[in-house]
């Protein structure tokens, strides 16, 4: 028999807690607490200890076989490098830079230093490339690899859908959900490592290989996305039963089961639609950095989620669409009924998640809206839209078109209008209206179809052209037309204060003017919720430019028709002058003050911008640049030409007196002085009478009917040009240097100035020449004197 002893003696001895640390006695304590824990607790205790400490020696041992290939690769480089270093040695001491006086060192170090060393350097740096292009390639390869094996495993996964409430086996789903995830976290970490691999243009073959792979496994992956989120739509009750009640009447509002889901429908609708909006986020940005467009900064309203919302109630609705074709205010009730019954729910469930996901500059109601819209454009597009174009070149229906054409787009109108309106809560309280319009109308408006339609927007500007100059010739027929509401013989006080001159009224222009403007704005607001610029642009300048060229016609015809000459300037025909003179002034004012409004300001940019094919050649960015030229000559010109209808007529009424001026001293009796004012006591001539008594009350009328700039414009010129007049004609021949002749021309100056006297305080300084000659004869005439002294 074996000793007890002996046996006990093998048997390892438990330490003396003295021994141990105090980390060892806390372990202790902390797993057996009683003598129970010591049955109960330390077999399981000691497996886990045993599992640990195998998998701590498994890890030890790769990291030592790791270490051993380092070591390896380390080593091999060190021998290449040393090697390198080893042949520059030789090469160095090869150089004998004293032992030659020749200078055969000297060449050697230059061979060295300007050949061998840059081959070196070019060559390290070709290796070094290499080397990245082989590391990035296997980073790659393996991002690919477990982005193919992810899909793989999603797609392969049982038949149930993924995210579906109605799944018994939730492990199934939850795999699925991770391997969705794997496959999203995977295409992240490609778009990070192939921008880097953008930078260098020499890999191009390299990306274009992994986008061809991912975008394969792409075109597998969102068709099961898109299936399992439509399930999971239909298994929680959308789209809801439209309303059967008639759109006439007032409705009740429908049943949102994104607002009734609960639990874990609601946890699995959550899960799907952030998976539908990572996909999307990268796809965006794969086909940004694709297309070259990640330096632009714009705000991509619609969500792939949201538009499967839609997609299901669309049927639906274009089944009631169809049957309103020839009632369209039906179709758009519809239409807003169902964007404001649900966009409340879409706002409060759908937004949380959206700022959840950190997607910036991402709106639900935004998204909600803009993809109800587009359903709604596209169904105008193909039924309505396109059957009026094509009625329209018949020539007997084309008056009932352009009557549904009108019509139709004043519904589009109304309708972007109470779409914004549901939108305006988001928008700023401080901003205007105008401002709130510009930043909700993106993919917000109906107009949108008229973008991808240039046959429809030359047809649509064709309808509001016509119809504006059919309502402008109905303006025309109106008595008022050409008045400027009564108030155009009111004489206004001439002071500084009357310059400061901004509506019709400070003009004096007719009303036809404000009528014209008024058309003109009209067909500029109606494309103004147009989201794509160009369309914008082209619309506005087939309307609203074409119709303010026909309203200028319509002012140079009412001039033409005016006859003025000098022998009897009628006052009618100056009054109907200034008219269109004073409506010329109005409206350019207007489109001055229209072009820099930051929309036109935009439209001007982009069609300078060179990619348009349109490009204006001109530089300036007024938009209105050729109208406002326009009506500035057609201004000029008129007023250019009652100057030179008064002066003519006041050359042809003073020809006796200037006649008799010459005869002054053979015939002194004919000039005999008439009194014409007591109270300035003046003698005028009598000839000098009638031209003088014409131009002050053309002057008179002129002052009452023109526009106050242009009426100032007009009297200076005038002045010129009777001091022009007077200064190069022979009145002052016949003076000669008699003390009457003097003071009778020095007194018809003075009545000539008087007439200029209620426009300024001094009108003789308008006249410099006439002053000068009156000077010179004065001077003669004292001279005169002294030598006959």
């Amino acid at each position: 028999m074996e000793d007890p002893s002996s046996s006990s003696s093998s048997t390892p001895c438990l330490p003396k807690p003295s021994d141990l640390s105090k980390h060892q006695l806390s372990f202790l304590n902390q797993h057996f607490q009683t003598h129970q824990d010591l049955l109960h607790k330390a077999p399981p205790l000691h497996t886990s200890l045993r599992t640990h400490s195998s998998q701590l020696d498994s890890h030890l041992l790769h990291l030592k076989a790791s270490l051993a290939q380092r070591t390896v690769s380390w080593i091999r480089r060190s021998f290449s490098a040393k090697s390198a270093l080893h042949n520059i040695d030789i090469s160095l001491q090869n150089l004998s830079l004293v032992t030659s006086q020749c200078g055969s060192g000297w060449k050697k170090l230059q061979r060295v230093l300007g050949t061998e060393l840059p081959q070196l350097a070019k060559e390290v740096k070709r290796i070094e490339t290499v080397r990245s292009y082989l590391e990035t390639t296997l980073q790659l390869e393996a991002l690919v690899g477990d982005l193919e094996d992810a899909v793989f495993c999603f797609v392969n996964c049982h038949s149930g859908k993924m995210f579906s409430a109605m799944l018994s086996n939730s492990s199934n789903s939850g795999t699925k959900q991770e391997k969705l995830l794997q496959a999203i976290k995977a295409l992240n970490d490609l778009e990070v490592l192939v921008g880097l691999v953008k930078l260098r243009p020499q890999w191009h073959h390299l990306l274009k290989s992994v986008d061809a792979r991912v975008d394969k496994t792409l075109a597998i992956l969102r068709p099961q996305v898109f299936a399992d989120h439509r399930a999971l739509l239909a298994s929680l009750g959308w789209p809801p039963k439209l309303s059967t009640l008639k759109i006439e009447s007032e409705l009740s509002g429908l049943s949102n089961p994104l607002i009734s889901m609960q639990g874990e429908k609601r946890r699995s609708y959550s899960d799907s639609f952030l998976a539908l909006c990572a996909l999307q986020q990268i796809q965006t940005r794969r086909e940004n950095r694709q297309l070259n467009l990640s330096g632009q900064k714009e705000c991509i309203i619609q969500l792939w989620a949201i538009d499967e919302l839609v997609s299901p109630i669309a049927s639906r609705m274009e089944y009631h669409f169809s049957k309103w074709v020839d009632q369209p205010e039906f179709i758009f009730e519809l239409a807003y009924k169902i964007t404001r019954d649900f966009i409340v729910g879409v706002d409060d469930v759908l937004q949380p998640l959206i700022d959840g996901a950190k997607l910036i500059s991402y709106s639900a109601k935004e998204a909600w809206v803009s993809s109800m819209v587009q359903l709604l454009s596209e169904f105008l597009a193909k039924r309505i839209f396109s059957s009026l174009a094509k009625k329209y070149q018949e020539k007997q229906m084309k008056s009932e078109v352009i009557l549904s054409w009108l019509h139709l787009i004043d519904l589009i109108v109304l309708f972007d209008k109470r779409i914004q309106s549901l939108l305006s809560s988001e928008t700023s309280l401080f901003s205007t209206e105008l401002e709130r319009v510009e930043s909700l109308s993106g993919n917000t408006s109906v107009l949108m179809i008229f973008g991808n339609r240039s046959d429809c927007l030359k047809i649509w500007a064709k309808i509001e052209l016509k119809n504006a100059c059919n309502k402008l010739k109905t303006d025309l027929k109106d008595e008022r037309a050409w008045t400027v509401d009564g108030k155009e013989g009111a004489e206004l006080p001439f002071d500084t204060q009357h310059f400061l001159i901004s509506t019709r009224e400070d003009h004096k222009a007719p009303l036809i003017a404000e009528s014209a403007l008024r058309i003109t704005w009209e067909m500029v607001e109606r494309c103004q919720t147009m989201p794509v610029i160009l369309p914008r642009l082209q619309f506005i300048r087939l309307t609203a430019i074409r119709f303010l060229w026909y309203f200028f016609k319509v002012l140079l015809v009412h001039c033409k028709r005016t006859e003025i000459t000098p022998d009897n300037p009628d006052d009618e025909a100056l009054v109907r002058v200034c008219g269109s003179i004073n409506a010329a002034k109005y409206i350019e004012l207007k489109l001055r003050q229209w072009s820099d409004d930051v929309n036109f300001l935009e439209m001007k940019l982009a069609e300078n911008d060179p990619s348009n094919r349109r490009k204006d050649k001109n530089t300036d960015y007024n938009f209105f640049r050729e109208e406002i030229q326009s009506l500035s000559e057609l201004a000029t010109n008129w007023l250019t030409e009652i100057i030179s209808v008064l002066l003519r007529q006041f050359e042809n009424l003073s020809w006796e007196y200037v006649q008799k001026i010459k005869l002054y001293e053979q015939q002194l009796e004919d000039l005999a002085p008439v009194e014409i004012s007591a109270a300035v006591d003046l003698n005028i001539s009598v000839d000098f009478v009638e031209p003088l008594d014409a131009l002050r009350c053309h002057l008179i009328l002129l002052r009452m009917t023109l526009n106050a700039t242009d009426f100032l414009d007009l009297w200076r010129s005038l002045a010129e040009g009777l001091d022009h007049f007077i200064s190069c004609s022979d009145i002052t021949c016949g003076i000669q240097f008699f003390d009457g002749g003097i003071n009778q021309f020095e007194t018809d100056m003075q009545a000539l100035f008087s007439v200029f006297q209620p426009f300024c305080v001094r009108p003789e300084a308008f006249f410099p020449s006439t002053r000068e000659i009156m000077k010179l004869l004065k001077m003669k005439n004292r001279k005169r004197r002294s030598i006959c002294r």
